[in-house]
């Protein structure tokens, strides 16, 4: 048996897609992904002054003191009666929150219109899986409904935008779950920051075997019903090196171009760089929402793009809820999702 080197195996990684037509591009010496540099096997270490990871909604806290302030008045005029009443409220909300809606993806069908697309990518579909957070409760169940949910869709290409990981326990998870998935212009994944926390060699071994390339800084060109355009995958800002030259090194200028990104925050950066779509995750959409109050929480570099669609300058921004994460959820369940590309103006 002929052994391949550390590049060679990653090339032979991401030319697993019988019949699709790609062509990947050199990286920077110090991409990860050639195999130059090992990747990280243990928690980065934290700068005790670097910001909050999360951040949380003052008026939910407005709300709770508000809450509690009803309770008192119904005790001093209604007794314990009401008390009970507002406590047997609150914990069927409880039990939908931690029960019911973390356990109950959904299955979003969302259409995006590009006046540039090419005539050859008009209604071409991508599949979208995010933050599937392995080893925290219902995240095991939720990604194989999605994985289901996606062999019967049959979209022409899969993107796994990152956060597999939830914890270290659930990494072995990756191969039985995701080696299923395939799709005619092939399945691709970028990091997330908890691939990172829970080591991001175990992560992507993992994708390999599940025959999932991992794209860190870094592009292909596909061709679908004769029409090129390129795919490119960025680091993690969180913990990782996201650098768009070696991300964009080889497209043609006025190419159509797709990124994958953990972190929908980089969009700024992203658009600057002439992408016309951006997926990402992150966020889960705040996990907890109510009218008028928006999400309770939101991620370091996913405060500004929290949920579903955006325009980003003359670039598209999609953010999925995801399908892990913790498992407490309100008005907020997890997804996975489909994309349309359309060609002509937004209707």
């Amino acid at each position: 048996m002929t052994m391949l080197s550390t590049p060679d195996r990653i090339d032979a990684a991401l030319d697993l897609v019988p019949g699709a037509e790609t062509e990947f591009t050199s990286i920077e010496d110090h991409s990860a992904l050639a195999g130059l540099l090992p990747l990280p096997t243990r928690r980065p270490k934290r700068n005790p002054l670097d910001p909050a990871h999360l951040v949380y909604a003052p008026a939910w806290f407005r709300l709770a003191a508000l809450a509690a302030g009803v309770g008192a008045l119904g005790l001093r005029r209604l007794g314990w009666p009401a008390v009970a009443g507002m406590g047997a409220i609150g914990a069927a909300g409880m039990f939908y929150a931690t029960r019911f809606e973390p356990a109950s993806p959904t299955l979003e069908h969302v259409t995006l219109w590009f006046p540039e697309l090419p005539a050859g990518l008009d209604r071409l579909r991508i599949g979208q899986i995010t933050d599937p957070h392995l080893g925290l409760r219902y995240t095991e169940q939720n990604l194989a409904w999605a994985v289901e949910q996606l062999r019967r869709e049959q979209p022409e290409l899969i993107a796994v935008t990152g956060d597999l990981a939830g914890l270290k326990a659930g990494v072995p998870q990756i191969v039985p779950l995701l080696s299923p998935l395939r799709a005619p212009l092939g399945v691709y994944a970028v990091p997330g920051n908890h691939d990172y926390w829970e080591g991001l060699s175990d992560v992507q071994a993992a994708l390999g075997l599940a025959g999932i390339p991992l794209l860190m800084n870094r592009n292909l060109r596909l061709r679908w019903n004769g029409a090129d355009f390129w795919l490119a995958g960025i680091d993690d800002i969180f913990d990782g090196d996201p650098n768009f030259a070696a991300a964009c090194a080889g497209i043609p200028s006025q190419a159509f171009k797709l990124l994958l990104a953990h972190s929908p925050d980089i969009a700024v950066d992203a658009a600057g760089h002439g992408f016309a779509l951006q997926l990402s995750g992150h966020s889960h959409g705040g996990h907890l929402r109510l009218p008028q109050l928006g999400a309770f929480t939101h991620p370091r570099y996913g405060a500004r793009y929290v949920m579903g669609h955006y325009r980003v300058g003359s670039m598209q921004l999609y953010v999925s809820r995801g399908l892990g994460g913790a498992p407490l959820r309100l008005l907020c369940r997890p997804e996975v999702t489909i994309i349309t590309l359309r060609r002509g103006l937004a209707r």
